[in-house]
């Protein structure tokens, strides 16, 4: 009788301390907007490091940075993956401006585009063709174009709910807009900046020149949206106003950077990973504040919370800062090789890249029998007033880590906000709400820890 009864105590015991999914995850959030970190991190990063350009002095200071929080988490690894990545560099401020006629002109706001070539020493001065999209390149053909500056003026797309979808609806005349226009004889290109508000600010942004043979590369850049919509109206005037620029970038050679990992190894499961990451490094205008810092220190800020409430997880969690999304996806691509290499089985991968807003949801990279396991955690999040899953795309970062079985995510914070900062000078960190960035580290924490409690499906 009394062995029986020391029995029935230990059970009620256990069921007394055996909290629910909804206990857990209310930890989490409670811990996250009372004694949150990403915030103070976000800070530092953004203030007293500023922006992190991959190869720069700025991201050497960011890699050993966050290396040293980490380090700080108490957590069972921390350590650095190198990675070589390039270098380019933006030199003096751009200059830029509307000629209407000899000796009259009217300044506008330009910068280049990460990866372009420099003008000539003096600049470049010429006539414009303002296109939407390349099939009026090519219908304008080679006689209408060469020696001449193309303007490519497509808007981001404003009826789209999503701002991520209108901005994939014309980041092509940004990409790959000098290479299309060189086809042609153009000597430069001009690009209405991604930005679905009107301001003087250029956003630049990653750009290639395919296989294209250096001395045939011509220089490309950005113009704010205010000076878009000038040089659109000026063009309908008078066709033959001119425009001259000048920029002074340069690519230099590839530097060593890194990768910053930390990991919780697994109770349970060691062998199997979920890994949790943004990017390290930023573009050089602003502080890289929501473009990625905010996903960095939520990324880091996931680990710390899952400690903090003495969540032990079954599998190793790990975080990951990638080094140079922006302009290569070489850390990605390296992680992911690593990986391979040896054999580890990355089962869940989530990556914060959107910005510090307000979450919403998650979109998720999966079979339907994981989607529908997802489904059911639903109604979790529903008290923080996420609604948003859904079937998709993850993240840049993650996307190399794809199998046929595991599942990717990417948080989705409120997007309508984001692409007024998007590789901006406005990108910067009091442009990031405190609460909201504590909101989307106690979401990803919570995703993070209900993937490790109950695996794939």
């Amino acid at each position: 009788m009394k062995r029986t009864f020391t029995v029935l105590c230990c059970f009620f015991i256990l069921i007394g301390n055996a909290q629910t999914d909804e206990a857990v995850i209310k930890n989490i959030y409670n811990t996250s907007l009372t004694n949150g970190k990403s915030y103070d991190w976000l800070k530092h990063l953004s203030i007293q490091i500023g922006s992190r350009l991959s190869g720069s002095l700025g991201a050497e200071r960011a890699v050993a940075y966050t290396k040293e929080e980490l380090e700080k988490l108490g957590l069972d690894k921390v350590w650095l993956q190198p990675v070589m990545v390039p270098r380019w560099v933006r030199g003096a401020k751009e200059y830029a401006y509307i000629e209407t006629a000899l000796g009259k002109t009217n300044t506008v706001n330009i910068c280049a585009l990460g990866g372009s070539v420099a003008t000539p020493t003096l600049g470049i001065k010429a006539n414009v063709v303002e296109v939407k999209n390349f099939e009026e390149l090519e219908a304008l053909g080679k006689t209408n174009i060469e020696g001449k500056v193309v303007f490519y003026n497509r808007p981001m797309q404003a009826n789209l709910i999503s701002a991520f979808d209108a901005y994939g609806g014309c980041v092509n005349q940004r990409y790959q807009g000098a290479v299309e226009a060189a086809k042609y004889g153009a000597i430069g290109v001009i690009v209405r900046s991604m930005n679905l508000r009107l301001d003087n600010l250029p956003h630049t942004g990653s750009m290639t020149y395919d296989n294209l043979p250096v001395e045939k590369r011509i220089p490309a850049a950005a113009i704010s949206t205010n000076d878009a919509e000038i040089l659109s109206t000026m063009l309908q005037l008078d066709k033959n106003i001119k425009i001259y620029f000048k920029q002074n970038c340069k690519q230099l050679a590839d530097v060593q950077s890194y990768n910053v990992i930390g990991e919780i190894t697994g109770s349970q499961f060691p062998n199997e990973y979920i890994t949790v990451g943004g990017h390290l490094d930023s573009w050089d205008l602003g502080d890289g504040s929501h473009d990625d810092g905010a996903g960095v220190v939520q990324s880091m800020d996931v680990l710390r919370l899952l400690k903090e409430n003495g969540i032990k997880p079954k599998r190793s969690i790990r975080v990951v800062l990638f080094m140079n999304e922006e302009n290569g996806l070489r850390g990605a691509n390296k992680y992911a090789e690593e990986a391979k290499q040896k054999g580890e089985n990355h089962v869940f991968a989530l990556e914060s890249d959107a910005g510090g807003f307000t979450p919403r949801g998650f979109s998720f990279d999966c079979s339907d029998a994981n989607f529908n396991q997802v489904l059911s955690w639903q109604h979790l999040f529903k008290p923080y007033l996420i609604h948003y899953f859904e079937k998709g795309g993850s993240g840049a970062d993650v996307g190399p880590l794809k199998t046929e079985k595991n599942v990717l995510a990417g948080l989705r914070p409120d997007s309508q906000r984001y692409f007024d900062h998007h590789h901006a000078s406005n990108d910067t960190f009091d442009a990031v709400n405190k609460r909201e960035l504590e909101l989307g580290a106690a979401t990803m924490a919570s995703l993070v820890y209900l993937f490790d409690k109950y695996g794939l499906k």
